[in-house]
């Protein structure tokens, strides 16, 4: 099976499962037993049963604000708009008024995807027949620039909450293609974007522990600043990738996925500074925020594993706290990924996983 980066691809799907439950669901059982030799066909996979069981249930549609000129009024009139149409002789009325419509910004996105992977040459055939018949339910639906797009701005509620794994992975598809001008085309990257593939890999991290785990507080928590006087402004916010607790014992974790988890220079390995800075003054203002209280504060991070010679699988203790790098091998069946984690569970909280 073909890597993605030193990933096997069905262990994107894992997981994706994770940061999305909805992946966990039935219709999406036999996907997991697939072998995908590209990211792109486990991508369609994904989106071919999604997308047909939200046909089922019916597109989802919002009302869209159109303005036009028509014979007869309809919602509110546009009075600087229709006095042109007078002057020019035209017996229509300019109009302004709400229509629900299946031409929304979710529904685009969704035909914005299905349309690049029907270009990309490393999806299967299979896959792009049942992309093809989907899309002609989508036949009122505009394709959008992905570039405009913005993802931060999105929303989802009880109406449209089941779009929200479909567009969670548009987002990764269309975030992660090269954008190229070769003959003024766009082309899908053979490789997920590093960028993207991180986000993924802090949330599998931390919904993993967060499912496995009950006995575990896990969340993605903010760190205060440890200040003598309470004025912080213009201060960075300290966001954690994941933060473990149990009782007195807390366990801040820093996922990080480069091509490379150490630096060199003139033969010599060392770590990337910034990320050790980072995760000692996470340590250190949590636990002053800690203090009087009974309490162990640790950190680690967590690096996804390369094939580079040099991996780093180290404890220190600095300044009274556990400080731990060690690397995730992501290129393995997800047993031996569990069993890592696992591990780390019981080293820094002795909790054993219960199958």
């Amino acid at each position: 099976m073909r890597q993605n980066r030193h990933i096997l691809i069905k262990n994107i799907y894992y997981m994706l499962s994770y940061a999305f439950q909805v992946l966990r669901q039935s219709n999406f059982v036999d996907v997991a037993t697939e072998e995908f030799d590209h990211a792109q066909n486990l991508f369609a996979a994904i989106l071919c049963k999604g997308i047909g069981a939200q046909l089922k249930q019916g597109l989802y549609r919002d009302y869209q604000t159109r303005k036009e000129g028509i014979p007869t009024m309809r919602g509110r009139i546009d009075m600087p708009g229709t006095t042109r149409y007078k002057i020019a002789r035209r017996q229509i009325l300019a109009c302004e008024y709400d229509e629900l419509s299946e031409n929304i910004l979710l529904n685009q996105i969704l035909k914005t995807t299905v349309m690049f992977l029907l270009k990309s040459c490393e999806v299967d055939v299979q896959y792009k027949d049942i992309l093809k018949r989907e899309m002609l339910y989508f036949s009122a639906v505009d394709v959008i620039e992905p570039s405009s797009i913005r993802w931060e701005r999105l929303r989802f509620h009880r109406n449209n909450q089941n779009y929200q794994m479909l567009i969670g992975l548009c987002q990764l598809i269309l975030q992660g293609m090269l954008m190229t001008t070769e003959h003024g085309e766009n082309r899908l990257a053979s490789f997920v974007d590093e960028q993207w593939m991180c986000r993924l890999y802090e949330k599998f991290i931390l919904e993993y522990y967060g499912r496995e785990f009950p006995e575990l507080h896990a969340a993605a928590s903010q760190i205060h600043w440890a200040l003598d006087d309470g004025i912080g402004t213009m201060l960075p916010i300290m966001q954690s990738d994941i933060m473990l607790s149990h009782h007195e014992t807390v366990l801040i974790i820093d996922a990080k996925y480069y091509a490379h988890t150490t630096q060199g220079r003139y033969g010599v390995h060392t770590l990337h500074s910034n990320n050790l800075y980072q995760i000692f003054t996470y340590v250190k203002n949590q636990e002053a925020e800690l203090a009087g209280k009974s309490h162990t504060v640790s950190g680690m991070l967590l690096y996804a594993h390369t094939d580079e010679a040099v991996q780093p699988n180290q404890s220190y203790q600095m300044s009274g706290n556990r400080i731990d790098v060690r690397t995730l091998d992501l290129n393995c069946e997800f047993a031996a990924i569990a069993e890592q984690l696992d591990q780390i569970a019981e080293d820094f909280f002795g909790i054993q996983h219960s199958a």
